[in-house]
């Protein structure tokens, strides 16, 4: 039987976004509560009756969680653009080594 798993983290950052057009509010520096979801898929071994432990998801998301929470996002190496979906394929590469069943990493402000 194919399941979905997911665990929500969230993070206060500040950023600016520098691709944005001259005078746009959001090329000037600002915070958001930033709210993530990191979704795992697969088949569940019936004889386990579990995909995953949640506890090796939350493992894996600690540092990720850590590397963000209160930073401003522009100065993090690959963030130096740090729209949401920049922000989701940062997480995703982070996260794909230690969560080979990655599926989905969603973003919202």
């Amino acid at each position: 039987m194919r399941v979905r798993l997911s665990k929500r983290f969230s993070f206060e950052a500040a950023h600016w976004l520098p691709t944005f057009p001259e005078g746009h509010k959001c090329r000037r520096l600002h915070g958001h509560s930033f709210r993530v979801e990191v979704v795992v898929e697969g088949d569940m071994p019936v004889d386990r009756g579990y995909l995953l432990d949640y506890g090796d998801i939350r493992t894996a998301i600690e540092p990720v969680e850590t590397a963000l929470d209160h930073r401003c996002l522009n100065e993090i190496a690959g963030l130096e653009n740090p729209t949401s979906e920049m922000i989701a394929a940062w997480i995703w590469n982070r996260l794909e080594s230690s969560l080979p069943l990655l599926a989905e990493v969603i973003v919202e402000e």
